[in-house]
């Protein structure tokens, strides 16, 4: 005989917020595995725990079942569906005498993540369960069995809780950092990345599999990585690299994550147009933080895209300063991915490869036939052991490759200039936890450059991919009779011209008959030149033991235009000695021009559910109005969505000065992220950080049945 159930309580706001999912919902069940949440049920009449029936069912996925780990039945009394992964025990508040019983339910630290039915049976007749709803399970790096379990508490308010973060961007000489707005809290992100997950072409290969799947860490952020680019799924986001966004925004323009993924979800998984790296690593960090595993976003200066994966970087030029040979292989100004934390037991039995695991979702190289990459573990770079899961070598590549540098002649020859074991791989930097602070994590990645450990590794690693042994030693051939540099006169900030100067110097007796070229190119921060700016040639005698200084003037009516899609400027200098062909000098010097100040502040009472004011100031610097203005503000918990404010003109030497309210909802750090565009200047960015104290009254929440 079964028992009347008159209510069921699935207490949302008490699990969740045990489980830090609070922030998601409060009305609705959202927990994480590992961790026991309560469930009430109500009877009408006294329940005895060692003898009445109170049989649960949990499900996940199409064919749910116990062998594949998505099908679980437990219950009272004790016993009740023996050697069930999931575990329950009446709780300590069960008052039985009346009918009140509540259940202590852990789900297994390694059970699938995503949406779960509950059901439950109170009659060994009856063929099938009432439902009791829906709950979502997440990863748990609260949890000491769960793989993505991060030990440090103020590591897991960075990592897992953190809604706002910074990337770096720029160059090795220039780092800059733009806030962003990772807003994985946001009502519904959560359901779009379980979407995401759907959508992928595993899950619609073989769903009963890929549900199951989901239980590892390590094959969810290898999904993701692929699902976040477009370019053989279902993805979020469409990659451009040639400045030509027509029928997209130009990946500049986002300041956040969560408009790109509401994006992909109303257009009906159609690609959001577009991204570049950054944006795909933001918003994969976006997804992995939701999801609950703990992730960083990396960026790496001087990165190098190796696709013959030879682990060196073959760079050229010609006699006139440009590179003439489309090389497959580049060095980028920076690239960004993301760090996801979790064990790596496929690798070792010990602990060798746990912790941090480059994950890459920009689609750069096929991996087992997919645009995706990763996981591969920090600590097997840092040793080398490129022969290891996930593409390793690769990302060994983006901060260790060695870079050779050819001089191609008008006939078509080339020759071998220098070979540089050094400049790739610069900088490695992420957010700090808990401050805005920049930390460089290079050593991470690898041994200090220069040292015999670090070409040690990288031999080594040459050997585990089976590539013939460079053996110069990174040195160029020869002590060169003309050694040169280019030097900063003025620091270039975007709207005024740039001075430089070409310094060169004779190490030798012998007056040298020089032909100088200096070119200056408008550069994607992929290294590829976008358009270009200026040339210069001239020759000069350099007397023996004798310095020559040449200026360098880039004015901005001549660069302006040219760098409105573009990151940087190279200026290159090629020399060739005339009395001998085959004395050939290259320098050269990336430049990111430090755009004019924007600001944004926070104006009132910083109280959850305030009316508060963002203030956002732009002062025109130009001798010139800019035309076509406009300003997008975001900031998850402080604003629902992206507010815009439009101007057609700002006048020479006028400022503008734009209020927009705004009423927070979520308390703690945030961030105001804004960006400005007109004809004249792309996407600049500021933010400021919000601190929002919890509002005294709240409305009361429960979620029941």
């Amino acid at each position: 005989m079964g028992f009347d159930v008159g209510k069921v309580e699935l207490h949302c706001e008490k699990n969740n917020t045990a489980h830090n999912t609070n922030d998601i919902s409060v009305n609705r069940l959202i927990v994480r595995r590992g961790q026991s949440f309560l469930v009430t049920f109500d009877f009408h009449g006294p329940f005895r725990s060692t003898t009445d029936l109170l049989e649960l069912t949990v499900e996940t996925g199409p064919q749910p079942s116990e062998a594949l780990g998505t099908r679980s039945v437990f219950g009272l009394p004790e016993g009740r569906g023996k050697g069930s992964s999931w575990k329950v025990k009446v709780h300590q508040g069960s008052v039985l005498p009346v009918g009140s019983i509540t259940l202590d339910i852990t789900s297994p630290a390694d059970a699938p993540v995503g949406e779960y039915s509950l059901s439950v049976k109170t009659s060994a007749t009856a063929s099938v369960g009432s439902s009791l709803g829906k709950l979502l399970l997440l990863f748990n790096p609260w949890c000491q069995e769960d793989w993505v379990h991060l030990p440090e508490e103020e590591e897991r308010q960075e990592y897992v809780m953190r809604e706002q973060g910074l990337v770096y961007k720029g160059s090795e000489k220039y780092i800059g950092s733009m806030a962003w707005n990772f807003g994985q809290f946001e009502d519904d992100i959560v359901d779009i990345c379980l979407k995401l997950l759907d959508v992928n072409p595993k899950c619609l290969s073989d769903p009963a599999k890929d549900f199951s799947a989901r239980c590892n860490p390590i094959y969810v952020s290898r999904v993701v990585s692929a699902m976040i680019n477009a370019n053989d799924d279902r993805g979020v986001l469409m990659g451009r690299w040639d400045g030509q966004y027509d029928g997209g925004m130009s990946p500049t323009h986002w300041n956040g994550s969560v408009e790109v993924l509401r994006r992909w979800l109303k257009y009906g998984g159609n690609p959001v147009k577009y991204g570049q790296c950054w944006v795909f690593a933001a918003v994969m960090c976006t997804v992995l933080r939701c999801l609950g595993i703990p992730c960083r976003v990396v960026t790496n200066f001087q990165s190098a895209h190796d696709t013959d994966k030879n682990l060196t970087i073959d760079n050229f030029f010609s006699d006139y300063g440009v590179r003439p040979k489309k090389s497959p292989d580049s060095v980028w100004n920076y690239h960004v991915w993301v760090e996801a934390w979790m064990t790596r037991p496929d690798l070792s039995a010990g602990s060798l490869y746990d912790g941090w695991q480059a994950v890459d979702p920009t689609p750069q190289e096929k991996s087992t036939g997919v645009y995706c990459c990763g996981p591969a573990p920090v600590k097997a770079i840092l040793q080398g052991h490129v022969d290891l899961k996930y593409d390793v070598p690769f990302v060994f590549a983006e901060v260790n490759a060695d870079l050779v540098t050819w001089m191609v002649f008008a006939d078509g020859s080339k020759k071998k200039i220098s070979t540089d074991s050094v400049s790739v791989g610069q900088n490695i930097s992420t957010k700090a936890v808990g401050s805005d602070k920049r930390v460089d994590i290079t050593a991470n990645y690898k041994h200090a450059e220069g040292t015999e450990k670090e070409r040690a590794v990288y031999n080594q690693a040459v050997k585990r991919v089976n590539i013939p042994e460079d053996n110069s030693n990174g040195i160029h051939d020869g002590k060169p009779g003309v050694s040169m540099k280019i030097v900063e006169l003025t620091k270039p900030i975007s709207g005024k011209d740039i001075d430089l100067k070409l310094v060169l110097n004779n190490n030798d007796s012998v007056t040298r008959k020089l032909v100088i070229n200096v070119n200056v190119q408008a550069m994607r921060y992929n290294g590829i030149p976008s358009s270009q700016i200026q040339t210069e040639l001239k020759e000069q005698k350099l007397l023996p033991n004798q310095d020559l200084t040449i200026p360098i003037h880039i004015p901005f009516s001549v660069y302006g235009e040219k760098m409105r899609e573009s990151n940087s400027i190279k200026v290159s200098a090629v020399v060739t000695d005339k009395d001998n062909s085959g004395a050939v000098y290259i320098t050269e010097k990336d430049l990111v021009s430090q755009s004019p100040l924007l600001t944004i502040k926070a104006i009132g009472s910083e109280l959850q559910y305030s009316d508060m004011m963002a203030e956002v100031v732009f002062d025109n610097p130009l001798s010139e109005g800019l035309r076509d203005c406009f300003i997008t503000v975001t900031g998850s918990g402080l604003l629902t969505g992206t507010m815009e404010a439009r101007t057609p003109l700002i006048k020479q030497g006028q400022r503008l000065c734009v209020k927009i309210p705004f009423t927070p909802y979520r308390p703690g750090p945030k961030k105001l992220v804004v960006g400005f565009n007109c004809d004249q200047f792309r996407d600049i960015k500021a933010s400021c950080n919000v601190y929002i104290k919890p509002s005294p009254v709240l409305s009361p929440h429960c979620c029941r049945m």
